[in-house]
């Protein structure tokens, strides 16, 4: 029996890192905001590897917060390990990474999300929704309870219709023994809204006390911490001590049992039907694919300070439990190891992405938007990224206020949203700045002045946060300024320098920003020149360095983006009869009719249509600027490949 609860103006479903950002930007945005979870013990829960960022994913993570999101904040205060990857690489792809406290993080978040005036933290599972007038009006929990609502953000994860596999025994259930959601993939059928079936796995949890870390080497963490917060404490920050981690590698040995045992493996028996992340592969894949490789790198990682369990990073699995044993102590100093967790392999439901507009917005169901792992993308960072905009997007349009669409050249985030919205996915889609056509500009050190002010007119950036953006931002300019008026002039201690750095010696007088140009100087190595330089945070130095240095290369990137930029805002209208325009093919009108892009620069990046599909509707719309018939012929060829 279905009873009316009360009312709300956003229901989230799902209480992972998606729905967290996506409750705390309605409720922060003042409006009235319902969180479910099935189980509030798993509320930020991280099912996979206890870390937050990595390559691209620490990109991710400083625009979260430069919006005004909460997973920076919250991962900088349980930070057991920070290492910051690709420092011997260019700045656009340094990317931050921290080994994460599990139950801190958990902890950290619960007591976030209680204490928002706006918010209730609800365990229920939502079952179904209604709609009237084509856009969701309420949601029901699996007790009857109906929450009247104007928007709701469905960030299920892994936990519908999740099933765990392990060798030969599989089993209904969410991540870590969790129930798994059912009755809402009803719903969304019942919609219109097709769903898919995506597969991820995560390694065994070791005890710590029977691994002999003798035999492995360590790997510490880095000697100062980049906070992910501009909210952080600093100095408190890196105060704090660090736990190591270890690296270990798989032998002969281990490549030996597991390709004994595939005929057991439920990846290669037929067993697993659902398609896994391709940059994530289980071991035993990866001792298939890659049978030319002796070994492959793992890492040891603790879950947390309070726990003796271990994460074996790269050695997913869904072997069954024996076969797992026996590749566990195969490795260097496992050979007595105590499994306290089993790998596993889990099955879920998840949506095509394309059925979503840029907003995160179902076409089929105003009002209700995907977020997260259910959208089809992998990663906490992807999902809190997803889960933010989605959650601004509600609440903008309850609001009556226009969205925030990001660009590809703004932000990881829009590139994110766009590749899976435009593009779509047929794999669990991860972000890497490999995604990225604009890297150089998209850095992690400038997200503050790429996105501060979206948060800041969205009502999510504090005067706090804002305030700081604004002294960083003045920091940074003042010192680039600083270096291009300090000029050097040429003495033999220069020139020693210079040559003893690997560049030629000058002859007058050159700025401090011109040396920093030169390939072989950095920052710190002009400082013996720099007699005036003033005490500054390493962030305001790093900045204003890689500003100066890369300056032409920027300068192009930017024309690039305005160049492409003209066809974002050559807008499509909503009542384009796409069969109708004759000259366009006929696999490029399906796909434009079915995904409704906004504009040419979406059209163009939509799988199936083709450069001379964008010239095709370039010109209908000059046609149709100027008045002119719309289903004239336009091609080149009459009826072109319509037929094809």
């Amino acid at each position: 029996m279905i009873y009316y609860a009360g009312s709300a103006d956003v229901a989230v479903i799902g209480a992972g890192h998606a729905g967290i950002e996506a409750a705390l930007a309605c409720s922060r945005m003042g409006l009235k905001t319902l969180l479910f979870t099935i189980n509030l013990d798993g509320v930020a829960n991280m099912p996979c590897n206890p870390s937050v960022g990595g390559t691209g994913k620490g990109h991710l993570v400083f625009e979260i917060d430069a919006l005004g999101g909460e997973m920076g904040v919250a991962a900088d205060k349980v930070t057991l390990q920070s290492r910051m990857l690709n420092k011997s690489k260019g700045p656009a792809v340094h990317s931050k990474r921290v080994q994460a406290d599990r139950r801190m993080y958990h902890t950290v978040m619960k007591q976030t999300l209680e204490a928002e005036k706006n918010l209730s933290l609800m365990q229920a599972e939502i079952v179904d929704f209604e709609t009237e007038n084509g856009a969701v009006s309420s949601v029901i929990t699996k007790l009857g309870a109906q929450w009247k609502v104007k928007a709701a953000v469905i960030c299920t994860g892994t936990y519908l219709r999740g099933k765990i596999i392990i060798g030969d025994v599989m089993y209904e259930s969410g991540p870590d023994g969790m129930l798994p959601a059912r009755g809402l993939e009803a719903a969304l059928l019942r919609e219109g809204i097709s769903l898919r079936r995506f597969k991820t796995g995560t390694p065994p949890r070791v005890d710590r006390d029977s691994i002999d870390f003798s035999k492995l080497e360590i790997q510490p963490g880095d000697d100062y911490i980049k906070p992910f917060s501009a909210l952080t404490d600093e100095e408190d920050l890196n105060s704090r001590p660090q736990l190591p981690c270890h690296i270990v590698y798989t032998n002969a040995r281990t490549h030996e049992i597991i390709r004994d045992n595939l005929d057991r493996s439920p990846l290669y028996s037929g067993k697993i039907h659902a398609t896994g992340p391709r940059y994530c592969p289980s071991i035993e894949d990866k001792v298939v694919r890659f049978s030319d490789k002796e070994r492959h790198q793992l890492f040891i990682e603790p879950m947390g300070a309070d726990t003796k369990e271990m994460y074996i990073q790269g050695f997913s699995s869904s072997m069954p439990e024996d076969v797992q044993r026996m590749m566990l102590h195969s490795l260097p100093g496992f050979e007595n190891a105590v499994t306290m967790r089993p790998a596993y392999a889990i099955e879920y439901d998840c949506v095509d992405p394309t059925q979503l507009a840029p907003t995160l917005e179902f076409r089929a169901v105003g009002g209700l938007y995907g977020a997260g792992q259910f959208n089809g993308s992998s990663g906490y960072e992807e999902a809190a990224a997803q889960g933010l905009i989605a959650g601004m997007n509600a609440a903008l349009k309850i609001k009556g206020e226009k969205p925030l669409i990001l660009t590809r050249d703004s932000s990881y985030i829009g590139t994110l949203i766009d590749d899976l919205v435009t593009k779509g996915t047929n794999e669990p889609y991860r972000i890497m700045t490999s995604r990225s056509e604009y890297r150089l500009l998209l850095r992690q050190d400038n997200a503050d002045a790429r996105l501060t002010e979206y948060g800041r007119r969205a009502g999510l950036v504090s005067d706090e946060r804002y305030e700081h953006y604004l002294r960083r931002r003045a920091a940074i300019k003042d010192e680039m300024d600083r270096l291009e008026k300090t000029v050097i002039p040429p003495s033999e201690y220069v020139n020693k320098l210079l040559e003893e750095h690997g560049t030629a010696g000058i002859t007058s007088g050159v700025s401090l920003a011109s040396l920093l140009r030169r390939p072989q100087l950095d920052y710190d190595a002009t400082a013996p020149l720099d007699k005036g330089r003033p005490s500054l945070p390493r962030d305001i130095c790093e900045a204003a360095w890689i500003e100066i240095k890369y300056e032409g290369y920027i300068k192009r990137q930017i024309a690039e983006a305005e160049r492409f930029r003209k066809y974002e805002n050559r807008l499509l209208p909503d009542d384009i009869d796409y069969g109708s325009i004759t000259g366009l093919r006929l696999e490029a009108a399906q796909k434009l009719a079915q995904m409704r892009p906004e504009n040419i620069g979406r059209a163009s990046r939509i799988s199936g249509v083709s450069p001379a599909d964008i010239s095709v509707l370039l010109i209908w719309l000059s046609h149709r600027a100027r008045g002119e018939n719309d289903s004239g012929f336009i091609g080149s060829e009459p009826d072109g490949d319509k037929d094809d």
